[in-house]
Formats: C-alpha cells, sequence, structure tokens
C-alpha cells in the first residue's frame, strides 16, 4: 500500500521561513532511515502558498485564485510517499518523526488508491492506458 504523509503548514512555513539547521539534519536521518527501510518512495517540502496557485472548476469554467492562502492550518508544507504493509506501519513510521517545527504540528496520513480499487469501473482499456503512463513514467530519469 501506498501513502501520502502530508506535513501541515504553519505561519512559519508560509511565511518563507527555511527550517534550520537541527531540524535539516533530524529530517535527514529519519530520511535515511525511510530509505533504508525500502519505505521512502518519494518526499519534498513545498514552497509557501504566496507563490503558488488554485485553478477552481465550475462546469466548463475555471477561475485562477492566487495565493497566499488564508486558512494556514489546511495547507501542506511538504509530503512523501510511503510504501507499507498497513496504516499501523505509516502511522507507527510517522510517530518516529522529527517534529518538523519547533512548535505544535501535525501529520496527515492518506493512502494512496491502486489500480485494483476501482473495481469495474476502470475498464480493460483504461487499466492498459494507465498501467503504460505508469510505466512511462518509471523510465523516466529525474532532472
Amino acid at each position: 500500500m501506498r501513502f501520502m504523509i502530508i506535513i501541515k503548514a504553519n505561519p512559519a512555513s508560509e511565511s518563507g521561513a527555511m527550517p534550520d539547521r537541527k531540524i535539516l539534519e533530524a529530517m535527514g536521518k529519519f530520511n535515511e532511515e525511510l530509505v533504508a527501510a525500502g519505505i521512502m518512495l518519494a518526499g519534498e517540502g513545498l514552497q509557501p502558498s504566496a507563490k503558488g496557485a488554485r485553478v477552481r472548476f465550475k462546469g466548463n469554467d475555471r477561475t485562477v485564485v492566487d495565493g497566499p492562502f488564508a486558512e494556514t492550518k489546511e495547507l501542506i508544507a511538504g509530503f512523501w510517499i510511503w510504501q507499507c504493509s498497513s496504516l499501523d506501519e505509516a502511522i507507527s513510521w510517522t510517530k518516529r518523526c522529527p517534529n518538523p517545527f519547533d512548535e505544535e504540528s501535525e501529520i496527515e496520513i492518506r493512502q494512496i488508491f491502486e489500480l485494483e480499487d476501482f473495481g469495474p469501473e476502470l475498464t480493460p482499456e483504461l487499466r492498459e492506458s494507465e498501467e503504460r503512463l505508469r510505466a512511462e513514467l518509471s523510465s523516466r530519469k529525474p532532472n
């Protein structure tokens, strides 16, 4: 099972303040443990929402809303993608994570849909197309 581990933003991360060396070192060590255990598939920090945008959909209409966004507690400062055997395993690893900030913080865990989860709605043609796209993506080299 794959999980997205979501590090919630706070006012400091939304201001663009960079983490201090102590947090960077602790997170680096934790990431090394995740990689060594075969858990971590990806992970990145995100720029503040002031550098982002949202696209709202209403029927065929699209509206762009530029950041920053007001509700900091609903924003994301970073994420990991992990391969775990269960939600309990993802929780266990998350509990080992260093606190991402020098204050109270929150990390959310969400399971990622797999092709099998879509049932009969995912026709053989759609499955083949999705598998082809995934194979193409995995063959690309990161920049």
